[in-house]
């Protein structure tokens, strides 16, 4: 070929595009076409052993991960900040800090269970974990105290990658060792839930003993102290239980204006429904039906003295056995829930409740209706509530109190504590609203943020859960007058004012609810919170980023 042709352009036929350009030397034994994908010249391609790897898992190392040769981790611009865990203050608030954070931002744990190297086996220390979690749950206590507690007894025996969630039925928690590890998820279903409050405490021991570094608790003694809480009875028999009903509808009774007769009434009416109650529930029939057939006795009773023209109050006999049914608990936990972003929960309890509020609704309308017919003159308008007893009303509010405390199980060394939070509340309730002229909303909002607040406080100084100084203490101030009258109202085809009624004690429980909840929560801003400083303290982001 000459020179001329040479410099001739090839055509695209004629030249390939892995052909080296003009002016470019070949390398020796290089084909004139290759690929991208080949391997340069000089790079040793010694070929790497198999290793058989394990199938069907995505968390499975590569063959060129060396973990003393793994890239370094990334750190923030701002630094890692630094969390003391400080051992002084309550597992509670230590746990909760610790759920609050983003996993990267944890502290390394400190085990303190470890019997050896090892450890316990995961799946038991899991088991162990579900079985405590639900114990909680099922006495009712707020679905993060729940998560707190089940993260507790996992950073005890040294598992800090572990993730637990609750919701209203369903406890579930995932352990993963590492980026690299298969992680290990169990579950575990609440299907009985039973108010136990001593229960409750006992379960807060155990969990207070297990964070403690100086208690060495080996997981068979967990075990073993869990299995003695099931196998334990309740502190209060069945008959003291329904004395306790009965002593807890009469004062109040007495709470809104009546006298001693009325009291009895109240009292034998709520006894009454109580063993029909427990009747239906022995026969399997479902709560709802429980609470309807329970509601029945109080207002028949006060129904038929109506009729009989005995001059008493029997708005004071319906109401007062309308507060031994209202589901205070519940209302709590509920808005407690949703106030800490476990809107899954919360919607649950609340749906509860509103079953619950149907089947009492049901059961007094039942009554009033036939008690319309039969000729009783009920008077929706009637003032309930006497401000000129309050010695009376105080002493009422305390004995409500502590037999609430009784209904719950409680015990017997808070039983007092309780009592004398309740009586607190009501006086200042009382002092608010019928001293000052506040409104009543404000007043129970008022009032149940203290509750809150002391509740919160003695069982931080305790070291125990806040239910049994907090549940029993509102119940005073639950919303059975409004509830009755806005019944009435109904009863007597005056639906819009029934209405506005029900409106008011809806508005009533949720100042409750919430006043709780925020009386909690601002005992939190005194306290003493793990962190690296008290601006440091963190809430709950679900939604806005504040």
């Amino acid at each position: 070929m000459t020179e001329a042709e040479d410099r001739k352009p090839q055509s695209d036929e004629a030249r390939s595009a892995f052909t080296a350009p003009v002016g470019v030397a070949a390398i020796d034994g290089e084909s004139s076409t290759t690929s991208e994908f080949a391997v340069p010249q000089g790079l040793d391609v010694t070929p790497v052993p198999a290793v058989e790897e394990p199938e069907g898992s995505a968390f499975s190392p590569p063959r060129t991960y060396r973990a003393r040769q793994a890239p370094p981790a990334f750190t923030p611009p701002t630094g890692i900040p630094v969390v003391s865990l400080t051992k002084d203050v309550p597992w509670q608030d230590r746990m909760r800090t610790m759920l609050r954070m983003p996993v990267t931002e944890r502290p390394a744990p400190e085990p303190v269970q470890k019997a050896d190297d090892s450890g316990p086996a995961v799946p038991r220390v899991l088991d162990l974990t579900l079985r405590i979690g639900e114990l909680l749950l099922a006495g009712g206590e707020g679905a993060e105290d729940v998560e707190a507690a089940m993260f507790a007894v996992c950073r005890s025996y040294g598992l800090d990658r572990c993730e637990p969630t609750v919701t209203f039925t369903l406890l579930s928690i995932s352990y993963q060792p590492s980026l690299v590890d298969d992680p290990v998820t169990a579950s575990r279903t609440v299907r009985r839930r039973g108010t136990d409050y001593t229960r409750l405490a006992a379960v807060f021991r155990l969990v207070d003993d297990l964070s403690d570094p100086e208690t060495a608790l080996s997981l068979e003694e967990a075990y073993r102290r869990l299995a003695e809480m099931r196998r334990n009875r309740h502190p209060y028999p069945g008959w003291v239980l329904t004395s306790a009903s009965g002593l807890l509808a009469g004062a109040a009774s007495v709470l809104v204006g009546g006298d001693v007769i009325v009291f009895v009434a109240a009292a034998l009416g709520a006894m009454l429904g109580d063993r029909l109650a427990w009747l239906c529930a022995g026969r399997g029939l479902p709560e709802f039906y429980q609470f309807t057939v329970a509601a029945m006795p109080p207002a028949a009773i006060g129904i038929a003295l109506t009729v009989a023209n005995v001059d008493v109050k029997a708005s004071a006999v319906i109401t007062g056995g309308l507060f031994a049914l209202l589901p205070g608990r519940a209302l709590v936990a509920g808005v407690q829930d949703g106030l800490t972003g476990f809107y899954i929960t919360a919607s649950a309890r609340l749906l509860e409740v509103m079953y619950f509020f149907v089947g009492i609704v049901a059961g007094v309308l039942i009554v009033l209706y036939f008690g319309v017919k039969l000729g009783a003159q009920l008077d929706p308008d009637v003032a309930l509530g006497n401000s000129n007893r309050p010695l009376w009303q105080i002493a009422a509010s305390v004995l409500l109190s502590l037999t609430f405390a009784v209904l719950l199980q409680q015990e017997r060394s808070t039983v007092l504590l309780v009592s004398l939070n309740g009586g607190v509340a009501w006086s200042v309730y009382g002092a608010m609203h019928y001293v000052a002229g506040i409104s009543p909303v404000a007043s129970t909002a008022v009032a149940a943020g203290l509750v809150g607040l002391f509740g919160q406080l003695l069982s931080r100084y305790r070291f125990a859960s806040a239910l049994p100084y907090t549940t029993a203490a509102i119940g005073p101030l639950l919303p059975g007058s409004s509830t009755y009258f806005g019944l009435l109202s109904i009863a007597q085809n005056k639906v819009d004012k029934g209405l506005v009624s029900l409106a008011t004690a809806a508005s009533l429980a949720m100042a409750i609810a919430i006043g709780v909840n925020l009386g909690s929560e601002i005992s939190r801003l005194f306290l003493r919170v793990p962190g690296a400083s008290a601006g440091a303290r963190r809430a709950a982001k679900r939604t806005r980023g504040f």
